[in-house]
């Protein structure tokens, strides 16, 4: 199949096409499928960089972190406060269920998926008559084109399931950018870290290749005789099916007719090839703002700091991505009527939470400084409210009741004496 046929679906099947476009697309196809060579002459595109484990790692710590954090859709109160607005469609839709075949962890997993190699993240929204968003359809950004309206507005220009072009209403596509926006669209941190992602694959084929050849380190044999070439060659293939290969890569060599064996190669180590593949995960796991241990590189890893890491992570990695989210679901999801009265956000609580003891040291002091009751912080550790109603009572030190209650806490049967 020629790169042309692949293109359905990006390019309209009625296009004209001209020299011009055919080069344009076929560069796109090279940058999209087969990728741009890096530095190191590694081919690098977003699906040949997911290839390489560091950048899996990554990606996947980015969307599965964001997906499985829940997101909730608020109402505004009068005195400030929020509650949860369970009876709007967009609540599940968040929450539960995208469409009809994608939960919301999947559609935002796949989603992050996208904005963490592409840079973009785009879905066609599902309204009612009411136009209240009710569904939510990923699609993949290769083939979404942007462009400018004369009121500045983004035209969205995408492939319909029957491989048609059709062009978007705003208010029918959810976009979420990427780091480094350039206008209306976000930079693939794949391309921006084209280097560096082609340098610790070229550092994982040069071990694969090591472990492959299997004579470790290589050289050559050298022989007491002149051999012609017919006896070069057999020697060379007995020689590679006796010792080439992994599994024959710890046979003792046996030579005979007083041949010796003359190693050539360079140590791994010699070479800093270790050093280099440590560098590179570190380096390309800094690029996703990713801790180290998450990338399983635990040199550096104590039990005393994974924490702090971890709330690192939450604070410098996790929270730009969660408001990118937040203000793009407000922009995109809510009408200008709704905006003022609703508005989403994840729940990043489980990530904050510290080891058992630190918590309940901490619930202590909200209990005790009357910042929650007892029922709150039941429900945060996901039980039930007392069956008491003694749970609802918020509590605080007797020295800080006011002096008609004697300074001292009224007993609950007793009512606070009033000054004269």
């Amino acid at each position: 199949m020629g790169w042309i046929d692949r293109l359905k679906g990006v390019f309209s099947p009625q296009a004209a096409i001209t020299k011009e476009t055919i080069t344009s697309s076929k560069e796109l196809y090279n940058a999209m499928f087969e990728g741009v060579e890096s530095s190191s002459g590694v081919a690098v595109s977003p699906e040949l960089a997911l290839r390489y484990t560091t950048v899996m790692i990554c990606v996947r710590v980015l969307a599965e972190s964001v997906a499985g954090l829940p997101c909730i859709l608020y109402r505004r109160r009068a005195d400030g406060g929020k509650d949860r607005a369970i009876d709007h469609p967009l609540y599940r839709v968040l929450h539960d269920r995208a469409n009809a075949w994608n939960t919301a962890f999947e559609h935002v997993e796949g989603t992050m998926v996208n904005l963490a190699m592409r840079g973009n993240g785009y879905s066609y929204v599902e309204r009612n008559a009411k136009d209240q968003t009710i569904g939510l359809i990923g699609l993949n950004p290769d083939p979404v084109e942007i462009k400018q309206a004369r009121d500045w507005t983004p035209i969205y220009t995408v492939t319909m399931p029957d491989n048609s072009r059709q062009t978007l209403k705003t208010k029918e596509m959810h976009h979420i950018r990427g780091p480094f926006p350039k206008g209306y669209i976000g930079q693939s941190m794949i391309s921006l870290a084209r280097d560096a992602i082609g340098l610790g694959q070229a550092a994982e084929r040069f071990g694969s290749h090591l472990y492959k050849n299997g004579v470790k380190p290589s050289g050559v044999l050298k022989h007491p005789q002149k051999l012609g070439p017919e006896a070069t060659e057999s020697l060379r293939n007995q020689f590679q099916e006796k010792y080439g290969g992994l599994s024959n890569s710890s046979r003792p060599l046996v030579l005979e007719e007083g041949m010796e064996w003359l190693a050539l190669s360079i140590n791994p180590d010699d070479a800093q090839f270790l050093e280099t593949r440590k560098f590179q995960r570190s380096e390309i796991a800094g690029i996703f703002r990713v801790p180290a241990h998450l990338v399983n590189d635990l040199e550096r890893a104590t039990f005393s700091n994974i924490e702090h890491q971890t709330l690192d992570f939450v604070v410098h990695s996790l929270r730009p991505w969660l408001k990118r989210w937040e203000q793009a679901i407000n922009r995109d999801l809510l009408s200008t009527a709704e905006q003022g009265e609703y508005f989403a956000e994840f729940l990043i609580d489980d990530f904050l939470r510290g080891d058992f003891k630190t918590r309940m040291e901490g619930y202590a002091l909200g209990i005790q400084n009357g910042i929650w009751n007892p029922d709150e912080i039941r429900i945060k550790e996901n039980s039930n409210r007392r069956d008491d109603g003694e749970g609802g009572k918020y509590w605080r030190p007797a020295n800080m009741y006011p002096p008609e209650a004697g300074g001292m806490m009224p007993s609950p049967d007793i009512p606070a004496k009033k000054s004269a």
